[in-house]
């Protein structure tokens, strides 16, 4: 149990009278990629909402780096090693590429590092080199969607969540922001996946759960759940 990083048991949540989630549970270790797949409305993203402190469940309990966070304030978690890149990308339109990386660390007092972060991610992400002094409103959304993982690993993740990174982003961009959360996970970094390209997110990751009207009705090793006839119809187009 030493390697868990995530722990969620039991979670349900609601917006206003409106359940969302019922008995949630699903864990993600050190070193995994774990992605979350299922329709428009199964309960994705307000799991992902739920882990990173966006909204309070109504039962059960949220554990990261072996302590309970169940109800803890977003920004408190990212100081303990938690990081989202929600769904929309959510940049500061009107700030340049590296003022928006620089908020990422904002909760960071390390100056050097904070620096040879920024240079890191400047390196891994080309293109916000190039644009580096450019309003992040005038990028377009494939840039837009880089500069949200970049900005989210200026806070030195231990665990990312991810929330659609392909969304509204075209086909040879979506491959490089493939390969980009592959070569972080070869670096170390866990990651929580959720990803409307249900092939490409099982074919990444490590083990996935399948969520459906807001319950786990599959849970396994990814390439297990690709050959799963259940998920090859309901989401893999077979």
């Amino acid at each position: 149990m030493a390697d868990l990083l995530l722990d969620i048991a039991g979670i349900d949540a609601a917006y206003g009278r409106t359940a969302v989630l019922h008995q949630v549970t699903l864990s993600v270790e050190a070193g995994e990629i774990v992605t979350l797949i299922g329709a428009n409305g199964a309960g994705k993203s307000s799991t992902l909402a739920v882990i990173a402190g966006l909204l309070t469940p109504t039962a059960g309990t949220v554990r990261f780096l072996g302590a309970e966070i169940t109800g803890v304030p977003a920004h408190d978690l990212v100081a303990r090693g938690l990081a989202l890149v929600p769904e929309g990308r959510r940049i500061f339109a009107r700030l340049s590429v590296v003022e928006n990386l620089r908020l990422g660390a904002f909760q960071r007092h390390d100056t050097a590092e904070i620096a040879q972060d920024l240079d890191r991610l400047l390196t891994l992400f080309p293109i916000l080199a190039e644009r580096r002094h450019q309003a992040g409103g005038t990028l377009s959304g494939g840039e837009q969607q880089m500069l949200a993982i970049a900005r989210a690993l200026m806070s030195r993740p231990r665990l990312l969540l991810m929330d659609e990174p392909s969304m509204g982003v075209a086909p040879l961009i979506t491959e490089r922001i493939f390969a980009t959360i592959k070569q972080l996970n070869r670096e170390g970094l866990a990651i929580l996946l959720v990803e409307q390209n249900a092939t490409a997110a099982l074919g990444l990751a490590h083990r996935g759960y399948v969520l459906e009207t807001g319950r786990v009705t599959l849970k396994g090793q990814a390439h297990l759940l690709l050959d799963d006839p259940r998920v090859q119809a309901a989401y893999l187009g077979a």
